[in-house]
């Protein structure tokens, strides 16, 4: 549950003369806001920290606390019960599955125009297209099987007798040279560098023709009805704390990711932090326009028809309740 911090009133001393407590002025308070991560504090969410780091979300009236996540964490069981304001929903398919649930939790901003998700492949099996994965060994997670994983299989003629488990553990990419495995481009790349000394091959999911949206900002259809205007700050302050992270110093949010996750290396944050702006996953499309976390109702449309057609979603899915767009015009920016 939010609350409101009630902050004491101070009395200031001009000239040497206390001012009468009548005369002097509240600190406004700040709304304390509890946001969850889908995964474990790293470069990938550098935006959200600089927020936080440089006073950014408390200059929209905010005290927000950022949670970590991880496989053993269910942001949408948290935000069922009012453990969490917000989350991170990694991508579309949460975002449909919450209204195939009916599940009141809608996608209120995209952060990443390009989904980073990849599989990885060994250079030595000259291996270096999806097609060319066909029949192949692919480890991935319970969740990208019902997922992602989906639309590669209609495309590409995959079949779950391909699956390997994966937890997450890049032990069995090292020691099997016909295993693919799933990735994220800003980090398990380097990854594979630092343990072998040379890239793996690389198949971008958004070079794959899917067009879903990643690092969505959902929240509570409940809040959005009774406190609009947190949520539009909410927004306006990462959106706000992106845009210093990627265009101005990354430090602070480096800080404080370090001290959130003590394992995370410099040499890795610094290569996630240029390969989200190296391959516009948060500055291209719409956003360069309309702001950062922009979403359009043509893109959401036409994620659905893709996912429709892979058989994933019914031919009467109501795909628009799954997001709202009204916290991303940017048309009129919301002010500190």
């Amino acid at each position: 549950m939010r609350c409101i911090r009630s902050l004491a009133c101070c009395l200031a001393v001009a000239a040497g003369l206390i001012v009468p407590a009548h005369r002097a002025s509240a600190a406004p308070a700040l709304q304390k806001i509890t946001f969850g991560l889908d995964w474990v504090a790293e470069a990938e969410y550098g935006g959200f920290y600089q927020a936080v780091a440089t006073g950014i979300y408390r200059k929209y009236g905010l005290d927000v606390t950022i949670r970590q996540g991880g496989p053993e964490v269910n942001n949408a069981q948290l935000l069922l019960a009012g453990k969490l304001d917000f989350d991170i929903t990694s991508n579309g398919f949460l975002a449909f599955n919450f209204v195939q649930q009916k599940i009141p939790f809608v996608a209120v901003a995209a952060m990443f125009q390009r989904d980073p998700d990849i599989l990885l492949a060994h250079r030595s099996t000259g291996e270096t297209s999806f097609a060319a994965l066909k029949g192949k060994p692919i480890a991935i997670s319970s969740d990208t099987r019902a997922s992602w994983w989906l639309y590669l299989a209609h495309k590409y003629g995959y079949s779950d007798s391909q699956i390997r488990p994966y937890d997450f553990n890049l032990a069995p990419f090292f020691t099997n040279k016909n295993l693919a495995v799933q990735g994220y481009l800003t980090s398990e790349p380097f990854l594979v560098k630092q343990k072998t000394g040379h890239y793996p091959v690389v198949l971008r999911l958004d070079k794959a023709g899917f067009d879903g949206y990643a690092e969505l900002i959902a929240t509570s259809k409940k809040l959005i009805a009774t406190d609009p205007s947190v949520v539009q700050r909410f927004v306006a302050a990462s959106a706000a704390g992106w845009k210093s992270y990627l265009d101005g110093n990354p430090a602070p949010a480096f800080a404080l990711i370090r001290k959130a996750n003590p394992d995370m290396t410099m040499p890795l944050l610094k290569f996630g932090y240029e390969a989200l702006k190296q391959h516009g996953i948060v500055e291209s499309g719409t956003a360069r326009t309309m702001g950062i976390g922009a979403m359009t109702d043509a893109r959401w449309k036409g994620f659905y028809t893709q996912m429709s057609a892979a058989g994933l979603y019914p031919r009467h899915f109501d795909y628009r309740a799954a997001f709202t767009l009204q916290f991303v015009d940017h048309k009129t920016p919301v002010k500190p």
